[in-house]
């Protein structure tokens, strides 16, 4: 069966197999091709086995959230989002072209399912605790998961997100941080405990191993937000 879809209709949905043909179809001098694919895995993971989200609920108030912070390599969230029909496949094809809408960052009124506009790095865990705040304001028991890269823990902007997740308990917040070991400062004590002082559940995992991945992406009764490090190779 053809992954290609009309511009009207999108295709069968796609499985895991299927993503790095859809990712090939996106093409450009600004593709950011190893940042993109470093997600690939955890991506997948969320949205075929996590996130409580669907191109049928994408207004539903109590669905999850997902906020692409590392917007600045979008390819495997297109293609991802492509898979499970959020958008036709044949969008790929025009990736970063004039007029289409599947920019270098992904433009949350462009894109159907993306929740953000990101791309500048560092931004994404402040929207995230902010969403996750105006969840609990509403009573709703949706899920926030912000996937970033750890090279935007240099950004002073998270050092205060840290913070204010952890001291309001927002338990319904989870970070994945892709570790390609690119952060230019660093951490006494490593990632995790950056975010251990500050109160969060910290685990890492292996970036590429699916199993491992939704086991700690899965349900928790923790009363406080979470990091799951997904560590993968450093030139990824």
């Amino acid at each position: 069966m053809s992954l290609i879809s009309t511009d009207s209709e999108p295709a069968a949905l796609a499985g895991y197999d299927d993503l790095r043909p859809l990712m090939s179809l996106q093409t450009g001098d600004e593709k950011h091709d190893a940042s993109s694919t470093s997600t690939l895995d955890a991506i997948w993971v969320l949205y075929d086995k996590i996130l409580r989200v669907s191109p049928q609920t994408v207004n539903d108030p109590s669905r999850d959230r997902f906020l692409l912070s590392k917007g600045h390599g979008p390819m495997a969230y297109y293609a991802v989002l492509a898979a499970k029909g959020f958008f036709p496949t044949t969008w790929l094809r025009r990736f970063g072209t004039f007029e289409s809408r599947l920019g270098y960052h992904p433009d949350r009124n462009l894109v159907p399912g993306v929740e953000i506009s990101s791309g500048s790095l560092g931004h994404g865990l402040p929207l995230g605790v902010g969403t996750a705040l105006g969840l609990r304001a509403q009573s709703l028991d949706s899920r926030v998961v912000v996937l970033m890269g750890d090279g935007e823990l240099d950004e002073g902007t998270n050092a205060e997100a840290i913070a204010v997740a952890g001291a309001l308990e927002l338990h319904r917040l989870t970070v994945v941080l892709v570790d390609n070991h690119s952060a230019s400062l660093g951490w006494s004590g490593g990632i995790e405990r950056r975010f251990d002082v500050e109160g969060w559940a910290t685990r890492r995992v292996d970036g590429h191993d699916h199993a491992a991945l939704a086991t700690v992406l899965g349900p928790t009764d923790a009363a406080s937000p979470t990091l799951v490090v997904a560590e993968v190779e450093a030139s990824a």
